[in-house]
């Protein structure tokens, strides 16, 4: 009883906040957000940071997207680089659990995952972004972009308003802004408007945060009778959790079907209503009361569409497609949380902490499954979105070469308009075929492993712009990259770097009053830098992230300005199985710079910023870390 009345309360506030928040919207912003997911959000915080007026317009009542809003609050990070404002987030979450004296460190069977429970993160991305003002419950339903007039037409709680903005980012989970605005897309592996129906895309999952009722499930999330289709259901599950399934043992692939008690160390989240903490080890495992389901629930999975795996097109282009498959995807889940009850004897359900809104995919359920409904997340995590079409697309192949930068001996791969650095495998869920992939690419389904990247790989600014409409930055999944390339840039700290990078793109726009394609990259990267954000792959053991030089270092490094003493043989944690060992190199920016390296170094950046830089002569002594940091604020200034 005190849980359900301390939710309810939590509850109210929340729906006081958001219309609070509603009722104080201007008419006009300099950047508007369409999304406020992982990268939305990020890019408020950022852009909110540097000075210029912000508005996220969010169709739900949270931030965060698919870390939250969608139920995937288990961190999906294979290289471990955290830096910026994801790094600020992480330290948050670990903090607020610390407090408590709970680990986040509790999913994917080990003791360095991260994770949280939904409303936490939600709770602070919330208190992050207090400076960006936000419309929740509202959609954008209409653009006008011309330089005369740019505004949004927005379906808020109150009803339809116009918002101005100077710069529209779409941060949304469909790319659904991408068609409003007039820029080619691609819609699975077809170019708009051009789009085939036959176009497939990844599996979208409509997740869960269950939880384990000691004294038993209660009636209410115990539901007598199954929700339509549960004997498919029940025949998919068993191939995933079975009563007398495999333990877990710490190898892959998983040895299938897994007991419960593996399969809620999985995606395992802290508790912050049961007494005691637990980590992912393995002596952890019975004590475990709080999980996500996110593990044989896609959809559509094994029940394919069209004698096919992957997920039909249509779900982007299609409002009335999209809203029946997504009915058809919560109730997939629903039918697990109902599995495990019955046919496991398992005393789990939907944690009542969590939510508390009735989703729209289950406005037509029976009674019994709407107060567990309520307790779901509102939307699905949406894997793969629309996709800007940019002058330049990402593809498979150029990130696997810029992830072998330094690695081994190799060579220097980094992209000169690096804006961010992520960690993840190439990873289909459904779509995978040949005919699913880009051949103009060059893509195809061995590019998989042929490209699997083998260490941390940077991101180009450039696939945050469209190749053609002004006034406007793609972020969150929507960038200008193949479908193979999205499967390693959807992942939630990947997706809030590059928000944070569209957001200073944005606010650097408007502020230079430029167009975001006439932003040189090193404007955009000073401002990352000097957050904290790391954009390089050459590390070294003398500039850390908190020395006073990092952010023009990090610069000298993309841009080729001053070379260290001595290269790195490393970059990071491997992704996969690259075998990469090696030491941090060394730039030594305490040394004092040789008046030959300093020539050298002015002479490559008037080469970069194409004018002269007056600077006095080199006629004192200096290190070679604040002679860096004075010419890239001179090339700053310039450009």
């Amino acid at each position: 009883m005190k849980s359900k009345f301390i939710f309810l309360f939590a509850f109210c506030i929340l729906i006081f906040t958001a219309l609070s928040c509603n009722a104080e919207i201007k008419n006009s912003y300099d950047v508007v957000i369409a999304g406020g997911g992982t990268g939305g959000t990020a890019a408020a915080i950022q852009a909110s940071r540097l000075g210029v007026s912000v508005l996220v317009i969010e169709p739900t009542s949270m931030l965060g997207g698919q870390a939250t809003a969608a139920g995937v609050s288990t961190m999906d990070d294979m290289s471990r680089l955290e830096s910026g404002i994801y790094k600020e987030f992480i330290d948050s979450v670990e903090k607020y659990y610390s407090d408590m004296k709970k680990s986040i460190n509790t999913p994917y069977w080990k003791e360095n995952g991260k994770a949280f429970e939904p409303s936490a993160g939600d709770k602070i991305l919330k208190k992050m972004a207090e400076s960006a003002d936000i419309l929740f419950h509202s959609n954008v339903i209409g653009v006008k972009n011309e330089n005369e007039e740019k505004s949004v037409t927005v379906q808020t709680p109150e009803g339809v308003r116009e918002i101005n903005f100077k710069i529209l980012i779409d941060a949304t989970e469909y790319g659904d802004i991408l068609p409003m605005v007039g820029a080619r897309y691609r819609s699975g592996n077809f170019i708009s408007p051009n789009i085939s129906k036959n176009a497939f895309i990844q599996d979208i999952t409509w997740t869960a945060i269950i939880r384990k009722y000691p004294e038993g499930v209660p009636e209410r999330l115990k539901p007598k009778n199954p929700l339509p289709d549960y004997e498919r259901a029940k025949k998919n599950y068993e191939r995933y959790v079975t009563e007398d399934g495999f333990d877990f043992k710490g190898r892959y692939p998983v040895k299938m079907p897994v007991n419960l008690i593996s399969h809620n160390a999985y995606r395992a989240v802290p508790d912050s209503f049961t007494p005691g903490s637990y980590t992912g080890a393995k002596k952890n495992w019975n004590k475990i009361s709080k999980t996500g389901v996110n593990w044989g629930n896609d959809y559509p999975g094994i029940y394919m569409l069209m004698n096919h795996y992957g997920l039909n097109v249509m779900y982007l282009e299609d409002k009335e497609t999209r809203a029946k498959m997504e009915r058809d995807a919560l109730i997939k889940t629903l039918h697990f949380i109902y599995y495990i009850q019955n046919e496991l004897g398992a005393e789990w359900s939907v944690d009542e902490n969590e939510y508390g809104e009735i989703p729209e995919a289950a406005k037509d359920f029976p009674d019994e499954w709407k107060e567990i409904a309520k307790h779901m997340p509102p939307i699905p995590y949406v894997r793969e979105s629309r996709r800007v079409l940019g002058n330049y697309t990402l593809i498979s192949k150029a990130v696997h070469e810029n992830s072998l930068s330094w690695r081994n001996g190799n060579k220097n791969h980094e992209f000169s308009d690096s804006i961010a650095i992520g960690g993840y495998n190439l990873d289909l869920h459904g779509g995978d075929d040949d005919d699913d992939i880009e051949s103009e690419l060059g893509e195809k389904q061995s590019s998989i492993w042929n490209n699997m990247p083998q260490g941390p790989f940077q991101v180009p600014m450039k696939i945050l712009i469209p190749e053609s409409v002004d006034n406007f930055v793609a972020a969150e999944k929507n960038l200008s990259m193949s479908r193979l390339v999205s499967s390693a840039l959807r992942l939630q700290p990947i997706t809030m770097m590059t928000g944070q990078a569209a957001g200073t793109l944005a606010a650097v726009a408007v502020k230079n009053n430029l167009q975001p394609r006439e932003v040189h990259p090193l404007k955009v990267q000073k401002k990352l830098a000097e957050a904290g954000v790391v954009l390089s792959l050459c590390k070294y053991s003398d500039v850390p992230l908190e020395h006073k030089n990092f952010a023009a270092v990090q610069i000298s490094n993309l841009y080729g300005l001053l070379s260290p003493l001595k290269y790195p043989s490393m970059t990071g944690a491997n992704i996969n199985s690259s075998g990469a060992k090696g030491q941090k190199g060394r730039f030594a920016p305490d040394k004092f710079i040789t008046k030959k390296d300093f020539e050298k170094m002015l002479a490559r950046a008037e080469e970069i910023v194409n004018a002269k830089i007056n600077l006095p002569p080199l006629g004192v002594t200096m290190t070679r870390g604040d002679a860096v940091e004075m010419i890239v604020n001179a090339m700053d200034g310039i450009l």
